[in-house]
């Protein structure tokens, strides 16, 4: 079947389910090693938790500069191949040839400057597809399927990291670091081709040399001054909500990170487990919880709320992890551990299921890739606070204190989510864009007369 015989992805539910979770997919292969599978060797060959949490901040840095793209993403493109889907393509290539050359680096154990910049390089491209994706994504699905085609993508990036983590570590260990990377690269390759066959609307080009043109659709969303950008970014984001949702995301993603930093160096250096046994149990962990998440994480928001079911979510979450912290006469039992690394990564899927969900449906469309984008940053940017929380929090308290602080943090979290009022977020935006379509319509009044 030819390209120009498949149907669009705003008009095919189908289609823009497999395409996201595809894309997520993709930004799941390599985030499974430089954020699980190469800390934890690190670990298994003596780095200090200094240098592993070093190399965990500058593979987390690039998320954080994911907003200075965006308004970029939102001004420019080929419109006549979408909005988003250009700026995929190309972050989909960076990603996967970033992550062959990576690939090539001698020695890595003790070329750690090199491994870090590499990491910083790799991570880059991810973000640059994520905000691209993130910004499609916004602007093709339907806010009646935002909640299920969240709980598939991020299933499916949850699947992409275990799956990544396990194959990876396998190779790394039984291979060698350069196999290892660039197998995983090759899978990334392959994926490319999802959003070159699949167009957002009818009619588009599916490559630049090839027929078709910009639709109606787009043309009304595409956002064509820097002025207008910035200034309805600076509406939506003075909202008391979109504020709350940024904190809100600060602490829950920074927590999950202090914690996936954490849990290695737990089970490795404290417990004396091996980097394959960690890396086997906490991706098998991450691949049921991401398929969980693929199954019912989107239907149990549809069915019972966002809100609620984060604040569920978050309260499991804090008692569980008070409840390992307070066994330490148990840690020896590696079901006991096993257990909890089952039950977290479970709820940190259905947590950004349940995040990633509200952010989508409090976006302003025709700023949507900034925006969510902007939410995002906040979110990454408290990953590296976080993680830059391991190494003084480690050096002055005990095992149970390190794990404590986590619940700690999320019960913060779980108090600001009761301020959070998602009806009235929807409602000021209808109100902005109402206002907007207003002060345009005087605009073009006043220009003809």
């Amino acid at each position: 079947m030819s390209t120009t015989n498949l149907p669009s992805l705003s008009e095919n539910t189908f289609l823009r389910y497999f395409n996201f979770i595809a894309l997520y997919f993709a930004q799941g292969v390599p985030e499974g090693m430089l954020l699980f599978g190469i800390p934890a060797w690190m670990a298994m060959n003596g780095k200090s938790a200094g240098e592993i949490a070093s190399f965990a901040i500058a593979c987390g840095l690039p998320w954080s500069f994911k907003f200075i793209v965006a308004p970029m993403m939102d001004r420019y493109t080929i419109l006549s191949m979408g909005r988003k889907r250009p700026w995929v393509i190309f972050g989909q290539l960076g990603l996967m040839t970033s992550f062959i050359l990576m690939s090539f680096i001698p020695d890595p154990l003790n070329n750690l400057n090199l491994l870090m910049l590499f990491g910083f390089i790799v991570s880059f491209f991810g973000a640059f597809q994520d905000v691209a994706t993130d910004g499609m994504a916004v602007d093709i699905i339907p806010i009646e399927e935002q909640a299920r085609a969240n709980g598939f993508m991020w299933g499916s990036k949850i699947v992409g990291t275990s799956s990544s983590l396990a194959l990876g570590s396998w190779l790394l260990n039984t291979y060698s670091f350069a196999i290892s990377i660039a197998m995983l690269s090759i899978l990334v390759g392959f994926i490319m081709l999802v959003p070159i066959f699949l167009k957002e609307r009818p009619g588009e080009k599916t490559l630049p040399w090839t027929k078709g043109q910009a639709s109606p659709e787009n043309k009304k969303l595409q956002v064509t001054n820097w002025k207008t950008i910035f200034k309805s970014l600076f509406s939506v984001f003075s909202l008391k909500n979109s504020l709350l949702i940024a904190i809100i995301g600060f602490i829950v993603c920074g927590c999950q990170n202090y914690m996936d930093i954490l849990l290695p160096l737990f089970t490795v250096k404290n417990l004396g487990w091996t980097d394959l046994a960690y890396s086997q149990v906490f991706a098998t962990s991450s691949l049921i919880g991401g398929i969980s998440g693929m199954l019912i994480g989107g239907i149990l928001i549809d069915k019972f709320g966002k809100k609620r079911m984060l604040n569920t979510y978050l309260l499991v979450l804090i008692t569980s992890t008070l409840l390992i912290a307070f066994l330490k006469n148990f840690w020896v039992n590696t079901l006991l551990i096993n257990s909890y690394m089952f039950i977290y990564s479970l709820l940190m899927v259905f947590c950004n299921i349940g995040f990633f969900a509200i952010c989508m449906e409090c976006c302003w469309k025709k700023i949507s890739a900034s925006q969510f984008t902007l939410y995002m940053t906040i979110s990454n940017i408290g990953r590296i606070a976080f993680a830059a929380l391991i190494s003084p929090i480690r050096t002055n308290f005990s095992w149970e204190i390190s794990i404590i602080s986590f619940s700690i943090f999320i019960f913060i979290s779980w108090v600001l989510l009761q301020f959070l009022n998602i009806n009235h977020q929807v409602k000021s935006i209808e109100h902005l864009e109402k206002k907007d379509i207003e002060s345009q319509g005087m605009l073009v009044t006043l220009t003809q007369v």
